[in-house]
């Protein structure tokens, strides 16, 4: 999960977000806290809020509503102080998973299932609208980086693999 929470911590920082990742919410009167989150971002511009989870898990879809749950509800109930937005403001979740063909909705715990694949390829799509001569993403951000090569080089690495 190390990798994907590095993922979409670069994609949102690069796109203008302050990103917090292990973001523990709700202290409760002992020190311990309710729950942590996985990936926070912010948009100070656009003061939108985004909660992602990803997991790698291939639970069932009922065993994934359990763990997402609970973590979805302390992001509604926690982010809005937070991160000084209006009370009545959208924040955005998402469960990040690695696939779904089993899952019965497009909704769980509340947050909308986005699948790795798709992530990846609307990171692809976006990298693929700047040229990586004239605005190269930053070093500080090594997979946002590497998928941009990719992007750029897709046509010689296809060949090269012989896919289509």
């Amino acid at each position: 999960m190390e990798y994907l929470e590095q993922l979409v911590t670069e994609w949102y920082e690069y796109q203008g977000y302050f990103v917090r990742r292990g973001l523990w919410v709700g202290l409760e009167s002992d020190g311990s806290y309710e729950c942590v989150l996985d990936v926070v971002a912010f948009h100070p511009i656009r003061h939108h809020v985004i909660q992602i989870e990803p997991s790698l898990d291939l639970l069932s879809f009922d065993e994934k509503e359990r763990h997402f749950q609970p973590k979805f509800d302390a992001g509604r109930r926690y982010l809005h102080r937070m991160f000084g937005v209006e009370p009545h403001s959208h924040i955005e979740q998402i469960a990040l998973i690695v696939e779904a063909d089993s899952l019965p909705h497009h909704v769980i715990g509340g947050g909308r299932i986005v699948l790795q694949a798709d992530f990846l390829v609307d990171i692809l799509q976006n990298l693929s609208r700047v040229d990586s001569a004239s605005a190269p993403v930053p070093e500080k951000w090594p997979l946002i980086r590497t998928l941009q090569l990719v992007s750029d080089y897709r046509e010689r690495l296809f060949k090269v693999l012989k896919m289509p």
